[in-house]
C-alpha cells in the first residue's frame, strides 16, 4: 500500500496508448474504407413462420480472390492471396442473423468465446445462447427473467436495484458485457435492443479480463445490417403492465445503413406500491467499404423504479443455525416491508461505441473497438434489516440507507487476427491489447428515525410511511473517489492439427492499477497495483464432424477491491486477489443442423475469498463447486422448438470465512438440482403455442445456511397468432398454475416472493 496526495494526472500511459490505438484505427478506416453500392434486400422478420433448413450466411458478391492452395491433408491451407483486381462489384447487405447462423432458438457461431467467429461446436467451454426469437417468444424484458432458462445460472435479488446473478456458485454484479466490452456498473439492463444473450460459463479472464470467475454474460446488440425492418410492438397486462417498443432501419444509401431501437414502459408490479418507468433509445449506423466496416452506436437508458428488498425470515428460539434453518415469514406475496415512498432506484446511462473492422486480404484482419460510458445511479432503501428476524412478538425491524454511484468508463480494444498454416497445421492467431480508465464516485448515507437507525413494525402490517432522514456517518459510510487504470495484452492460438484434433491456448496479462481516496475527514489515499496473468488451454477432439469432445483449463482473478472497486481500505490494499481455477470436460453434438445438445462436468475452486467486517479483512475463505450441465436447443421438428437443460451444482464452503460461514455449508442461492425447458410448437402459419417449466430444488438465502427457501416448480405458457405478414400477437402467462414460491434473495431478511399468475398480451405490426 502506498499513500498518494493526489489522484489527478495518473493514467498518462493508458491515455497515450488509447489515443495511439484509436488513431491507428482511424488511419486504417481512412485508407481502406471504399464507398461501394449496396443491394438493399427486404428481409421482413415476420414474413415466415417456419425457418429455412439451411442456416449458412448468404455469400456477398465480392471481388474474386486468388484460390487458396491445398495442403497434403486435403484441407485448405492459409496462404497470402494475390492483390485484388481493380474491378469493383456492389456489396450486399449482411444480415446479423446470418453472421452467426442465428435461426429461431439456434446460434451456430459466436465470437465472444475466442475473439474469432467460431462454431459453438469448437468452443471448449459450456455456452448458452438466448436468441432474440426466444426472448421475444418468452416476452423477457430483463436479464434476471431470461437467465432462469440457463442451466447453472440463478438470478440474485441485487438489493432490488440492479442486475445480479450467480453462475456456477459465484455471485457477480459486474461480469456483464456489451459486444465483448465491459458494462460493469450496478444497474438494470433492458433487452429492447438485444440480438442475443451469450452466457459463457467458467473463468473467462483470457478473453474478458479480471473477474468472470463463474462466467460472464455478454449482450450482443442489434446492429444496422442493411436489412429493412419497421416494427412496432404494444404490450399490456397484469399489474398495470404497459410497454411499447420500436425497431426500424435499413439501407440509407449505397454504402450506409442505419437502425433505431427504442422503448418506453410504465408499469406496476405484483408487489404492493411497486412501480417502474423506463425508456431507452439506441441509434446505430454502419458504413461499409470493400474490406472495411465502421459501426457507430449510442444508447441512452433511463430507469426509475421502486427499490424492493422483499420480506424477512421468521425468527426462532433458539436462533436459527445451519443445523436448524428457518424459513421466510409467512405473508402475502405482495406485502411490502418498509416505506415504499422512500424506496426507489434511479439510473441514467449513456453508452457510445465505435468499431472499425478491416480485412487486409492476406490472412490478416484488425478490429478496433472504443467505448465511452457514463453511469449515474442513485438508490434508497427503507427495508427489513439483515440483522433481525421477525421476533416471537411478531415484530420486524426496519432500517434505511441510500447510495449514489457515478462512474465514467473509457475503453479501447484492438484485436489483430492472422490466419496461416505451418505445413498441414492451420492456425488462427489473435494478438490484442486493451486500455481503460474508470473513474468512480460513491457516497452512502445512513437512514435515521426517532433518534435511532431502526424501527420496529408489526410483521402483520409492515408497510410504514414514517419519514426517514438520511445523514452521512463519517465512521461507517463510504465517501470515496476511485480511479482505475487497466492495461492488458493477450495472445491466443487456435490450432487445427487435423479434422479430428484442435487445440486452443492463450494467455492474458492485466495491469490493474487502482487508487481510492477516502473523502471522509481523516481519510487516506490508498492504492494497489496487481499484475495478473490468466492462462487458458483447451483441446477438442472431433470423432465425426458434428460431435466434439473437449477439455479445458482456465484461471481468472478478482482484485482485492472486489466486483465494483468503488473504494479501497488500508486492509484491502494489502490483500491478494481472489483466484478462480476451473477444470472442465464436455461433449457437444449437433444432432441435426438445427438441433444442438451439450453436456459438461467441471470442478471450480475459488481461493482467497475475503470476509470483510467494518472495512477490515478478518478471514480468507475457499469454496469449491462441482457440477454437471446438460442442454438441448433447436428444432426437434420443423414445427417444434426447444431450449433448456439440467444443472447439478454442488457449491460448498471449504475453508471458514466467518463464524457462521463454515466448511460444509452450501453456497447461498445455489440449488443442487435445477431443470428448465421451454417448448414452442407452430401448428400452422397462423397459430402456435409455448409451454415451459422451471424447477429448483430447495436452496439457502445466503451461505450461512440459516434460511432455507423451499423447492418449487413453475409452469409458463404462451399462445401465438399471426394474421398476415403485417400483424402478429401473443399472450404470455407466467406461473400458469399460480404456484407460491420464493424466487431469489439478497440476505436472510431480504427474500423475494415469486410472482403470482400474470398475463401479458402484445400486438406487433411490421410495415
Amino acid at each position: 500500500m502506498t499513500s498518494r496526495t493526489s489522484i489527478g494526472g495518473r493514467g498518462t500511459a493508458a491515455r497515450k496508448a488509447f489515443l495511439i490505438s484509436t488513431s491507428a484505427a482511424a488511419i486504417i478506416a481512412a485508407g481502406f474504407c471504399i464507398a461501394e453500392p449496396a443491394i438493399a434486400q427486404n428481409a421482413n422478420s415476420g414474413a415466415s413462420t417456419l425457418p429455412p433448413v439451411q442456416v449458412d450466411a448468404p455469400s456477398a458478391p465480392r471481388v474474386r480472390r486468388a484460390q487458396p492452395q491445398r495442403a497434403a491433408s486435403g484441407r485448405v491451407a492459409r496462404t497470402r492471396p494475390v492483390a485484388p483486381q481493380p474491378v469493383r462489384q456492389p456489396l450486399s447487405v449482411n444480415p446479423q442473423d446470418a453472421q452467426s447462423g442465428q435461426v429461431g432458438y439456434i446460434t451456430r457461431n459466436i465470437s465472444s468465446g475466442t475473439k474469432t467467429n467460431t462454431a459453438l461446436l469448437n468452443v471448449p467451454q459450456s455456452v448458452t445462447v438466448l436468441t432474440k426469437e426466444f426472448i421475444r417468444d418468452q416476452d423477457f424484458r430483463s436479464i434476471g427473467e431470461a437467465v432462469r432458462y440457463v442451466p447453472g445460472v440463478v438470478p440474485h435479488q441485487g438489493e432490488g436495484n440492479r442486475d445480479d446473478v450467480v453462475i456456477r456458485g459465484q455471485r457477480t454484479n459486474a461480469d456483464f458485457f456489451i459486444d465483448g466490452i465491459r458494462d460493469d456498473v450496478q444497474y438494470f439492463r433492458d433487452l429492447y435492443n438485444t440480438q442475443r444473450i451469450e452466457v459463457l460459463k467458467g473463468p473467462n479472464a483470457m478473453i474478458f479480463g479480471r473477474g468472470g470467475g463463474g462466467g460472464v454474460i455478454n449482450r450482443v446488440q442489434k446492429e444496422a445490417d442493411g436489412v429493412s425492418i419497421r416494427e412496432v410492438t404494444v404490450q399490456g397486462g397484469s399489474f398495470d403492465n404497459k410497454r411499447v417498443t420500436i425497431d426500424t432501419g435499413g439501407a440509407v444509401n449505397e454504402n450506409v445503413a442505419a437502425r433505431i431501437n427504442a422503448m418506453y414502459e410504465n408499469s406496476g408490479t405484483y408487489r404492493d406500491y411497486g412501480h417502474l418507468e423506463r425508456y431507452g433509445i439506441n441509434p446505430t449506423v454502419t458504413i461499409r467499404g470493400e474490406d472495411t466496416k465502421v459501426k457507430l452506436s449510442y444508447e441512452y437508458l433511463h430507469d426509475d423504479r421502486t427499490a424492493d428488498r422483499g420480506i424477512p425470515a421468521q425468527g426462532t428460539v433458539p436462533a436459527p443455525t445451519n443445523a436448524r434453518p428457518t424459513v421466510p415469514f409467512a405473508t402475502n406475496a405482495s406485502t411490502f416491508f418498509g416505506n415504499p415512498d422512500q424506496s426507489y432506484s434511479k439510473q441514467d446511462v449513456h453508452i457510445a461505441n465505435a468499431v472499425i473492422d478491416h480485412d487486409f486480404n492476406n490472412g490478416l484482419s484488425v478490429k478496433n473497438s472504443s467505448r465511452y460510458a457514463n453511469y449515474d445511479k442513485f438508490y434508497q432503501n427503507v427495508f427489513p434489516t439483515t440483522t433481525f428476524f421477525v421476533d416471537p412478538a411478531g415484530r420486524a425491524s426496519i432500517s434505511a440507507y441510500n447510495n449514489l454511484a457515478q462512474r465514467e468508463n473509457l475503453f479501447n480494444q484492438t484485436d489483430w487476427t492472422y490466419k496461416t498454416n505451418t505445413g498441414p497445421v492451420l492456425h488462427t492467431i489473435v494478438f490484442g491489447t486493451e486500455f481503460g480508465r474508470q473513474n468512480t464516485f460513491s457516497l452512502r448515507n445512513t437512514g435515521q428515525i426517532n433518534g435511532g437507525t431502526t424501527l420496529l413494525v408489526p410483521a402483520s402490517s409492515p408497510t410504514t410511511f414514517a419519514p426517514w432522514s438520511f445523514i452521512h456517518n463519517n465512521a461507517s459510510d463510504n465517501n470515496s473517489y476511485a480511479t482505475l487504470d487497466v492495461a492488458s495484452v493477450y495472445i491466443q492460438d487456435q490450432i487445427e492439427v487435423s479434422r479430428y484434433l484442435q487445440f486452443i491456448g492463450g494467455v492474458r496479462y492485466d495491469r490493474f492499477d487502482l487508487t481510492s481516496q477516502n473523502l471522509n475527514p481523516g481519510g487516506t489515499v490508498d492504492s494497489r497495483v496487481d499484475n495478473l496473468v490468466s492462462p487458458r488451454a483447451g483441446v477438442i477432439i472431433k470423432p465425426v464432424d458434428n460431435v466434439s469432445v473437449y477439455g479445458s483449463y482456465s484461471i481468472s482473478y478478482l482484485p482485492s477491491a472486489g466486483d465494483q472497486f468503488s473504494s479501497l481500505t488500508p486492509s484491502l490494499a494489502v490483500t491478494v486477489p481472489e483466484k478462480f481455477i476451473n477444470n472442465e470436460v464436455g461433449v457437444k453434438w449437433d444432432i441435426t443442423p438445427r438441433l444442438q445438445a451439450s453436456a459438461a462436468i467441471y470442478d471450480l475452486d475459488r481461493e482467497n475469498q475475503r470476509f470483510i467486517q467494518n472495512g477490515l479483512v478478518v478471514a480468507f475463505g475457499k469454496t469449491n463447486t462441482k457440477g454437471a450441465e446438460l442442454s438441448l436447443t433447436g428444432y426437434v421438428t420443423d414445427q417444434w422448438q426447444v431450449t433448456g437443460g439440467y444443472a447439478y451444482t454442488d457449491a460448498r464452503i471449504v475453508d471458514a470465512s466467518s463464524a457462521t460461514i463454515v466448511p460444509g455449508n452450501r453456497v447461498g442461492l445455489v440449488p443442487l438440482n435445477t431443470f428448465t425447458m421451454w417448448n414452442k410448437y407452430q401448428f400452422n402459419e397462423m397459430w402456435g403455442a409455448g409451454l415451459g417449466v422451471i424447477h429448483y430444488d430447495d436452496f439457502f438465502a445466503t451461505s450461512d445456511d440459516t434460511v432455507k427457501l423451499k423447492a418449487f416448480t413453475r409452469v409458463d405458457a404462451a399462445v401465438y397468432f399471426r394474421l398476415d405478414k403485417t400483424w402478429r400477437a401473443q399472450l404470455n402467462i407466467e406461473n400458469l398454475f399460480d404456484t407460491s414460491y420464493y424466487a431469489t434473495a439478497d440476505a436472510p431478511n431480504n427474500i423475494t416472493p415469486g410472482s403470482p399468475r400474470a398475463f401479458r398480451a402484445s400486438v406487433t405490426a411490421n410495415f
